[in-house]
């Protein structure tokens, strides 16, 4: 018998990759041109042209031996220093190399910091909606996810009151995503501020440390000349996990880094634990490749402004057809709410062949997710179906 903690997850499995490999099964069926998936979040913009030169150039220039050994857990030292520099030069930090650590992915930076960080018992706060892997990552630790309810009055910016309420003696960490999955919105720098003055009055009215966890691999996906605030600027205990999986259509290349500011409580302690936990959750060390490519490519991004073409014209199609949508501020998610039961509703878009997430999956019934990552051809062919089943639900103008 496997462990109870995985059968639970097992059970529970994932929404959004199921709802992919149906996707999947739909497109054998009926044809991938007649189905409508929009369920994951996966890029389809290519990846800059330098990307490709590099890993060409780097391929044949470097001694393999060295390439594809290993080096130090928390990555190449001289990678890490770029890596600083250009979060200096972006963000007026004053980051070294001996704040950074080389992850796989974002999704890895947040476990280790969370194994870093996390007693058994210890709460890990959230805001709804949120990614639900996020349980998944915090349990992984023995630690307990908290939801704080969705501030759906507020266009879903998070609410300090909600959080001054939320937080306990057992509090270690928030995670925050900015901007958010699934609503697209990007916190504002007064949220921040609102979210940093209550994390400080709670640590100075408990004596304890609480991190604020920034989740960010959507931070270059901003739209409309938007800015999304750098966290560490705020609130000094704040740590961050980052991905290239976005900005520069990497995802399956599993790249990313850790930042752990100096002026964190802890923050070498934090740092040598974190890049322990790198060695012993199994990571070993971030890809050696794809961190001698990234490091050419700090000022690269992938074409934005075909998700934000893609952006507009989902945001018109389904609202002229009568859908009530979040019109997004970054990332390439629609947060559509639905006329009734969210999973109802993404069962019922099935019959046009269209793949949506629920709600629910990001705990915030009321809505489904549309991810925008797809082609424009895609989306434009998507409406005559968005538009039959807004008719279903009595919603077509």
């Amino acid at each position: 018998m496997i462990s109870e903690k995985m059968i639970r997850m097992t059970e529970n499995g994932s929404a959004i990759r199921a709802m992919f490999e149906e996707g999947a099964r739909m497109a054998a069926k009926f044809g991938r041109e007649n189905v409508y998936d929009f369920s994951l979040g996966n890029p389809n913009i290519p990846a800059p042209e330098k990307v490709r030169q590099e890993i060409v150039r780097i391929a044949a220039e470097t001694d393999p031996m060295e390439l594809h050994g290993y080096m130090a857990n928390a990555g190449y030292p001289e990678v890490r220093a770029r890596v600083a520099a250009s979060l200096n030069r972006r963000f007026g930090t004053a980051f070294s190399e001996d704040n950074i650590i080389m992850t796989v992915g974002a999704a890895g930076g947040l476990n280790v910091l969370l194994k870093t960080l996390l007693n058994p018992g210890d709460e890990v706060l959230v805001f709804a909606p949120y990614f639900l892997e996020y349980g998944n990552y915090v349990s992984n630790f023995d630690g307990v996810l908290k939801a704080i309810p969705a501030n759906i009055e507020g266009n879903f910016q998070p609410d300090a009151e909600a959080l001054r309420a939320a937080v306990t003696a057992k509090t270690k960490a928030l995670i925050l995503n900015n901007p958010n999955n699934p609503t697209g919105v990007i916190y504002t720098a007064e949220t921040v501020k609102a979210i940093a003055a209550v994390l400080e009055e709670k640590q100075k009215e408990l004596g304890t440390s609480i991190y604020l966890i920034s989740d960010e691999p959507y931070r270059e996906l901003a739209y409309d000349g938007k800015e999304v605030p750098y966290l560490t600027k705020y609130y000094r205990n704040t740590l961050v996990g980052y991905s290239w999986s976005k900005s520069l259509s990497l995802p399956g290349e599993r790249i990313g880094y850790a930042v752990i500011p100096s002026e964190c409580d802890d923050a070498r302690l934090i740092f040598d634990a974190a890049v322990i936990a790198n060695r012993i959750l199994g990571f070993v060390n971030a890809p050696s490749l794809q961190q001698r490519v990234v490091a050419e490519c700090l000022e690269e991004s992938a074409d934005v402004a075909a998700y934000d073409r893609n952006r507009k014209a989902l945001y018109e199609g389904l609202t002229e057809a009568g859908f009530e949508c979040v019109y997004p501020d970054g990332a390439f998610y629609m947060w559509v709410k639905t006329p009734g039961d969210d999973r109802e509703f993404s069962e019922n878009a099935k019959k046009y062949n269209i793949l949506v997430v629920p709600g629910t999956s990001f705990a915030c019934p009321g809505y489904v997710r549309v991810a925008y990552c797809v082609s424009l051809d895609m989306i434009i062919r998507s409406l005559p179906a968005f538009r039959r089943l807004a008719a279903d639900y009595g919603l077509s103008k």
